[in-house]
C-alpha cells in the first residue's frame, strides 16, 4: 500500500524525523489558508498522487507570494498530472500540500527498503539526490552505496556513521544524520514498511538535514496490524478492479494484454502468464484466488476479469487442493451466466474433484473449452481470442 508524500512525513514525524512544516489542501481555499497559516515568506505548492516525477511534470512549484500559492493551487487542482511513473494517462490531481520553503545547500539521496536476497534492511545512500536519481543510478552506479542492518543486531550509530562519511557529512551534520536514519529504521520497523524513499534528503544553508520528501509503501500483508495506516488509503489513486478485488481478499494486478487469467497459487499464475506469452498473446492480468476460495469468491474473480474491456479471452487455470475443483466450476457457471460471457473460455482443471468438476462445466450449456493441461490451455485460448478478431 502507498500513501501520499504528507501523509508519509506526518508518519515519520510521529518518530522525530525531520520535515519541514506543512499542510494539506482539499480546495484552493484551503491551500491558501494554509498559507497564511504557514507565514512564508517561501513557499512549496506540491501536487499529491501515488507516483514520481512531479517536479518535472509541473506538479511541484516554489513561490513567494499568497497570491502565487492561488495561483498555483487553482492550476494544479483538478489538473492531470503526467510522469514517467503515471504513464500517458497521468493522475488526477485532487490535493495538495503547501509546505515551508527550504534554503537548500546540498541535495542528497536517502532510502530503506527489505533487501529480499539477504532478508535484511538496506539503506542506501548517494551524493546525488534530487529528480534525476534514476539517471544517477544508471550511467554512475558507483556513486549509489548501500548499507546493510543485521537482524539480530537492529541499528547501531557505526551505521549512521558510515553512511554520513558516503554523503561526505561530517561534525555536527554527521550527528543530525545518524539521528534521522536511527528515527527511518524505527519507524520502518514499527510500521512494517517495505520502502521508505527520501528524494531529496537536504543540508540547509544553516546547516540543517531535513528529509525534503518522502514516499512510503506498507507491507500489505501486515496492515491488519496497522488500522491507523489502513485509513490513510486513497482508493482514488488506485485502478478500481484493483480496489474491488481487495473487498474479496483476491490479488489481482491488471496489465495490458489481452486474455484474463483466474488462477489459484502465485507460482501458477506467474507460469500461466508465461507460457500464455510463449504461445504468442500477452496476459491481461494477473489474479490468485488463493488456496480456500469460496463459490462466491471466485464469481467476483471472473466478474472482475471480465469488466476489463481489454480482455477478448480468459483463462482459467485450477490445480484443486484445499480448492476443490467442483467449487470453481460452479463459481465459473454462475459468473458467466451472470456477466452474459461473450468471450472465448478455456478452463483447465486439475486435483480434488476435477471430474466433477468436469462434469459440471460440460453440462453446463455453456460454450467452455476444456483443456488437459496448461499448454493445451495456452495454445487453445490463444487460438480463440486469434479466431474470433
Amino acid at each position: 500500500m502507498n500513501i501520499h508524500e504528507y501523509q508519509a512525513k506526518e508518519v515519520l514525524r510521529g518518530f522525530g524525523t525531520p520535515v519541514p512544516r506543512g499542510k494539506a489542501a482539499f480546495t484552493v481555499e484551503e491551500a491558501v489558508a494554509a498559507a497564511r497559516e504557514l507565514g512564508g515568506p517561501v513557499w512549496v505548492v506540491k501536487a499529491q498522487i501515488h507516483a514520481g516525477g512531479r517536479g518535472k511534470g509541473g506538479g511541484v512549484k516554489v513561490v513567494r507570494s499568497i497570491e502565487d500559492v492561488e495561483k498555483e493551487a487553482r492550476r494544479m487542482l483538478g489538473m492531470t498530472l503526467v510522469t514517467h511513473q503515471t504513464g500517458p494517462h497521468g493522475r488526477l490531481v485532487k490535493r495538495l500540500y503547501i509546505e515551508d520553503g527550504s534554503a537548500i545547500e546540498r541535495e542528497l539521496y536517502l532510502s530503506a527498503l527489505v533487501d529480499r536476497e539477504t532478508s535484511h534492511i538496506a539503506f542506501i545512500a548517494s551524493t546525488e539526490g534530487g529528480m534525476d536519481i534514476e539517471a544517477v543510478a544508471h550511467d554512475t552506479p558507483e556513486k549509489i552505496k548501500t548499507f546493510q542492518i543485521e537482524p539480530a543486531a537492529g541499528y547501531s550509530p557505526y551505521v549512521g556513521n558510515n553512511i554520513a562519511s558516503a554523503l561526505k557529512l561530517k561534525g555536527d551534520q554527521a550527528k543530525q544524520l545518524g539521528a534521522v536514519i536511527k528515527s527511518i529504521y524505527d519507524a520502518f520497523i514499527a510500521k512494517d514498511m517495505s520502502l521508505l524513499e527520501i528524494n531529496p534528503l537536504v543540508v540547509t544553508k544553516d546547516g540543517k538535514v531535513v528529509c525534503l520528501d518522502a514516499k512510503i509503501n506498507f507491507d500489505d500483508n501486515a496492515l491488519y496490524r496497522h488500522k491507523d495506516i489502513q485509513a490513510l488509503r486513497d482508493l482514488d489513486e488506485e485502478d478500481p478492479a484493483e480496489v474491488e478485488a481487495s473487498k474479496y481478499d483476491l490479488s489481482y494486478i491488471k496489465l495490458d494484454g489481452e486474455i484474463g487469467c483466474m488462477v489459484n497459487g502465485a507460482g501458477l499464475a506467474m507460469a500461466t502468464m508465461d507460457i500464455i506469452k510463449l504461445y504468442g498473446s500477452e496476459p491481461a492480468n494477473f489474479l490468485d484466488v488463493g488456496g480456500g476460495a469460496t463459490k462466491e469468491k471466485v464469481t467476483q474473480a471472473f466478474k472482475i476479469i471480465v469488466s476489463d474491456p481489454n480482455v477478448k479471452g480468459i483463462l482459467v487455470n485450477i490445480f484443486g487442493g484445499i480448492m476443490k475443483c467442483d467449487i470453481i466450476a460452479e463459481g465459473i457457471i454462475a459468473a458467466a451466466k451472470e456477466v452474459s460471457l461473450k468471450v472465448p473460455l478455456v478452463v483447465r482443471l486439475e486435483g480434488t474433484n476435477v471430474e466433477l468438476g468436469k462434469k459440471i462445466l460440460a453440462d453446463s450449456g455453456l460454450p467452455i473449452l476444456s483443456a488437459s493441461d496448461l499448454a493445451d490451455a495456452a495454445q487453445k485460448i490463444v487460438k480463440a481470442v486469434k479466431e474470433k478478431k
